[in-house]
C-alpha cells in the first residue's frame, strides 16, 4: 500500500551515528519529529537539536519551510539555531585570534539563514562584529570574515541599513581607501558600501565626500577582477544616487579621466571573461550616461533663442552656401525669405519654418544637435545626402530634416534613452565605450544607412512609415549582435540590405510555422520529384498550345511575327510567318519543321546570334533578357531557329520546356517559384489534420525487435 501524500521517505544523519531512514509524517509536529529522532540515538533534551538540509547551505528546517522536504531528502541533526547562535557570538569575545576566526569561519556558513540570522541578530551580534569591523585590529582574514557575515546578515532585511553609525561607515570607507590592504577585505568593505549608497540617502551623502573617485578609478585599475566588480557596483550607486547636475558633472571628470577608454581595453576586451555582475554595471553606467541627453530630448526648439536660430542657419548654409560664398548676399530682405524657406524645405522640414518641426518631444532639441553634429563632423557625407536628394523627383527625395526626427526617436527608443535602469538587465552595448559621443556617431552611421535603405527600397514619400521600419529592424537586429566597435557595426549595418531583411522576415516565418522543422523538410524532399514531374509536364503542354513571336527588323516599323509550336508527340517544333496576330494558326498548316532529335544545343542571352548581329546597344540590352535560340545540324551545317520571347514569363516556359526535350534539368527563375508554390500548398494540405499539434524535431526511436517471434501465427502449420 503506498504511503499517504503526507509522508515522506528521508534519511536523517549524524556525525559518528549510523543514519536513520524514517517516515516523516508533515502532519506531525516538528518538535515530536525531532524527539523520535533523537530518542533512536538516545539523545536526552531534544529542544536542544534541530533539524538541517545536508547540502547546499545547509538551512534550518522550520514549520515554515518543512515542506520543501521531499522524498529522497537527506537531513542532518545539529544544534538547535538559538544555542549555536549564542555559542557563537561567545566565541567572538574569545581574547584568541584562532578562536575568533574559527567562530566567523561557522557564520559565515550559517548566515545565510534566516532562521539562524534572527537568533543573531536578536543577541546583538551586528554590535559585536561592528565593533570587531570598528576596531580594525585585524586586517586579514579576521576582518574579511567580519564583513562577509554582517553584509550576509544585513541583506536578510531585518535591521534597515539606516541604522548604521556614522564612524562605522566612515571606518568602512577608510578599509577602501587604505593602500595597503589585504585583497579580501576591500571587495567586502566596497560592497558594503554600495549597500549603504543604495539603501540610505543620508549615509550615501557621507559615502560620497569620503570616497574620491579617484580612489574608485585606482581599484578599477586593478588586475583583481572581484575588485574591480566592487569598485564598478559603487561608482554606479554613486551615479544613480547623484542629482542630475551632479550625475553630468561626476561624468564628465571620469571621462576626462580615460575611464570610457579604460574600461574599453582592459575590462571589456580583457582575456578573462565578463561576468554577470559586471556586465550589469556596464549597462547601468551606459544607461545612467545616455540619460544626460533626456534633457535635450524633452526640451521643444525656442523660436527666440539666438544659438538655436544659429544652428538651423549653420544646416542651411552647409548644404548649399559653398564655404565663404553667401548666395543671398544682395537679394532684398523678401527675397532672401524666401529663398531660405525654399532651402529649409529641400532640407526636409515639413515647414518653411523648421521651428515648427523641432517643437515634437520628443526628440525636440537633440534632433537638432544630431543634424547639426552630422553635418559638423561628416561634412561631405551631409552635403551628398541633402543635395543628392534635392535632385531627384520630388516624390522619390528622401527628406534629410524629417527623417532626422523620426531616426532620433527610434535611436531613443532602440537605447532606451530617459528610461529607468533595470535592476537584472546586462545588456549593454561594447562600441558604446568604443568612442566618445556615441550617440551622436551612432545617428551619423544610421542616417547614412536610412538613405541607403529609401534607394533600395525606391520609396516615395508615402513609403515614409514602412522605410522606417525597415530601418529599426535594420538597427535592432545589427544592435542585438553588439558589434565592439563603430566600424564593426557600421560593416554589418551595410551587409544588412533590404533584400537581407526581407530573407530574414521570410526565413522566420517559415520557422513560426514549422516549415523547416526537420520533419518537414524530409516531407518536402520526398515530394519534390513528384512535383518536378508536374512542372515538366506543364512546360511541355505549353509549348504544345504554341506561342506568337516577333522578329527583329531594322527596315520595317511593326515587327513580322511568327508561330512556333511543339508537336503533341514532342518529336517537331512547327513553325512558320503569320500576318494576323488575331489568332493562333493550325500546328498542320505550319510549313517549317525542326525535328527534335537534330536539335544540338540552347542557347540564351548574349550567346544568341540575332542578338550579336543587331548594331544597336541599346536595342540589345532590351532582348538580352528575352532572347533564346536553338542550334541544330542542317545537312553539314549548323544553323539556328532565333526566339525573342514576348515576355519574361514566356522566356521562363519555353527555355525550361527546351531544355527538358535536351534532357537538360531546368533552372529558371520560373521553375523555382512554382517549385516552391506547389510545394507549400502540397505541405499544407497533407498537414491539415495535424493543425495545432506540435511536430517533433527527430521521429520517435524504433523499438528494438523481440527477443522471439513466438506470438507468429505459422500458417503452415495444420490443426487437426
Amino acid at each position: 500500500m503506498a504511503p499517504p501524500r503526507e509522508v515522506v521517505k528521508i534519511a536523517v544523519q549524524k556525525p559518528g551515528a549510523i543514519p536513520q531512514l524514517i517516515q516523516l509524517d508533515q502532519a506531525k509536529p516538528l518538535a515530536a519529529v525531532l524527539k523520535e529522532v533523537c530518542d533512536a540515538w538516545s539523545l536526552a533534551h531534544s529542544e536542544h537539536y534541530a533539524l538541517q538540509f545536508a547540502d547546499g547551505h545547509r538551512k534550518y528546517i522550520t514549520e515554515n519551510n518543512r515542506s520543501e522536504i521531499k522524498n529522497g531528502s537527506i537531513l542532518c541533526l545539529s544544534t538547535a539555531p538559538d544555542l549555536e547562535a549564542e555559542q557563537l557570538l561567545g566565541g567572538l569575545q574569545s581574547g584568541s585570534r584562532e578562536g575568533r576566526r574559527e567562530a566567523l569561519q561557522h557564520l559565515v556558513l550559517l548566515a545565510p539563514d534566516m532562521t539562524f540570522a534572527q537568533e543573531v541578530i536578536s543577541r546583538d551580534g551586528l554590535q559585536k562584529l561592528g565593533t570587531i569591523i570598528e576596531e580594525g585590529d585585524d586586517l586579514g582574514e579576521v576582518l574579511a570574515l567580519a564583513l562577509q557575515v554582517f553584509l550576509e546578515l544585513m541583506e536578510h532585511g531585518v535591521v534597515s541599513w539606516e541604522t548604521l553609525s556614522i564612524p562605522f561607515v566612515r571606518k568602512v570607507v577608510c578599509y577602501v581607501n587604505m593602500n595597503l590592504m589585504d585583497a579580501s577585505v576591500q571587495p567586502l568593505a566596497l560592497r558594503l558600501l554600495e549597500s549603504v549608497t543604495l539603501s540610505s540617502p543620508a549615509l550615501s551623502q557621507l559615502v560620497k565626500s569620503e570616497v574620491p573617485l579617484d580612489r574608485l578609478l585606482v581599484h578599477l585599475q586593478v588586475m583583481n577582477q572581484q575588485l574591480q566588480t566592487k569598485a564598478m557596483a559603487l561608482l554606479t550607486a554613486l551615479l544613480q544616487g547623484a542629482s542630475p547636475v551632479e550625475r553630468k558633472h561626476m561624468l564628465d571628470y571620469l571621462w576626462q579621466r580615460q575611464l570610457r577608454q579604460f574600461i574599453y581595453k582592459n575590462i571589456i576586451h580583457s582575456a578573462a571573461p565578463l561576468g554577470d555582475e559586471m556586465a550589469h554595471h556596464l549597462y547601468v553606467l551606459q544607461s545612467l550616461t545616455l540619460g544626460l541627453l533626456e534633457p535635450r530630448m524633452r526640451m521643444p526648439l525656442d523660436p527666440c533663442s539666438q544659438e538655436q536660430r544659429e544652428q538651423l542657419q549653420a544646416l542651411r548654409q552647409a548644404a548649399f552656401e559653398p564655404e565663404g560664398e553667401s548666395l543671398s548676399a544682395g537679394l532684398s530682405a523678401d527675397r532672401r525669405r524666401s529663398l531660405c524657406a525654399r532651402e529649409f524645405r529641400k532640407l526636409g522640414f515639413s515647414n518653411s519654418n523648421p521651428a515648427q518641426d523641432l517643437e515634437r518631444v520628443p526628440p525636440g532639441l537633440l534632433a537638432l544637435d544630431n543634424m547639426f553634429y552630422f553635418s559638423r563632423h561628416a561634412p561631405s557625407a551631409y552635403s551628398r545626402f541633402v543635395l543628392e536628394n534635392s535632385s531627384r523627383e520630388d516624390k522619390h527625395e528622401c527628406p534629410f530634416a524629417r527623417s532626422s526626427i523620426q531616426l532620433t526617436v527610434l535611436l531613443c527608443e532602440l537605447l532606451h534613452v530617459g528610461e529607468p535602469c533595470s535592476e537584472t538587465a546586462q545588456d549593454f552595448s561594447p562600441m558604446f565605450f568604443g568612442q566618445d559621443q556615441s550617440f551622436h556617431e551612432l545617428f551619423c552611421v544610421s542616417i547614412q544607412l536610412l538613405n541607403k535603405t529609401w534607394k533600395e527600397m525606391r520609396a516615395t514619400q508615402e513609403d515614409f512609415d514602412k522605410v522606417m521600419q525597415v530601418v529599426r529592424e535594420q538597427l535592432a537586429r545589427t544592435l542585438a549582435l553588439k558589434p565592439s566597435s563603430l566600424e564593426l557595426f557600421r560593416t554589418k549595418l551595410n551587409a544588412l540590405t533590404y533584400g537581407e531583411v526581407l530573407r530574414l522576415r521570410q526565413t522566420e516565418r517559415m520557422h513560426q510555422e514549422g516549415t523547416l522543422a526537420p520533419p518537414i523538410l524530409e516531407l518536402r524532399e520526398k515530394m519534390k520529384p513528384e512535383l518536378m514531374g508536374l512542372i515538366r509536364q506543364q512546360r511541355l503542354l505549353r509549348l504544345c498550345e504554341g506561342t506568337l513571336f516577333r522578329k527583329i527588323s531594322s527596315r520595317r516599323r511593326q515587327d513580322k511575327l511568327w508561330f512556333c509550336c511543339l508537336s503533341p508527340n514532342h518529336k517537331v517544333l512547327q513553325y512558320g510567318d503569320v500576318e494576323d496576330s488575331a489568332s493562333q494558326p493550325a500546328p498542320e498548316s505550319l510549313p517549317e519543321q525542326l525535328p527534335v532529335a537534330d536539335i544540338r544545343a540552347l542557347l540564351t542571352g548574349k550567346d544568341c546570334p540575332h542578338v550579336r548581329e543587331k548594331s544597336s546597344v541599346k536595342q540589345n540590352k532590351d532582348l538580352y533578357e528575352l532572347a533564346f535560340s536553338v542550334s541544330y545540324d542542317h545537312g553539314e551545317e549548323e544553323a539556328y531557329l532565333n526566339f525573342i520571347a514576348p515576355s519574361k514569363r514566356e522566356f521562363h516556359l519555353w527555355t525550361d520546356g527546351l531544355s527538358i526535350l535536351l534532357g537538360n534539368p531546368m533552372s529558371s527563375e520560373q521553375t523555382r517559384l512554382d517549385l516552391e508554390q506547389l510545394m507549400t500548398m502540397e505541405t499544407k494540405l497533407r498537414l491539415l489534420e495535424l493543425e495545432n499539434v506540435p511536430i517533433p524535431e527527430q521521429p520517435p526511436p524504433i523499438p528494438p525487435p523481440p527477443t522471439n517471434y513466438n506470438f507468429c501465427y505459422d500458417c503452415s502449420i495444420i490443426e487437426p
